[in-house]
């Protein structure tokens, strides 16, 4: 669900190669990192904390160890896509 929500939604970028991708943690960007703000604080609002990405690549990793719940993930993509349809809008 987070892979597809990184690769359909056109603000954000996937760090790793698609082969090479993680099930355990999903890296990924902002294309714009103008939005990074309004990003991190949709999240904040939502509760989800703990995105911080690798200290060399930056951008956002979302950890989905030990059975993380399924809506946990849906959080996370309901937020890239609140984003998205902000930045529609603004635009």
């Amino acid at each position: 669900m987070i892979y597809n929500e990184i690769d359909r939604n056109p603000l954000f970028a996937g760090t790793a190669n698609v082969v090479d991708r993680s099930s355990m943690n999903a890296t990924f960007v902002l294309n714009n990192r103008d939005h990074t703000a309004t990003f991190d604080q949709l999240c904040k609002e939502a509760g989800i904390s703990g995105l911080t990405g690798h200290r060399s690549v930056g951008g956002y990793r979302a950890s989905m160890y030990n059975a993380l719940p399924l809506e946990s993930v849906e959080v996370l993509v309901n937020c890239m896509r609140q984003l998205e349809a902000d930045q529609t809008k603004t635009s």
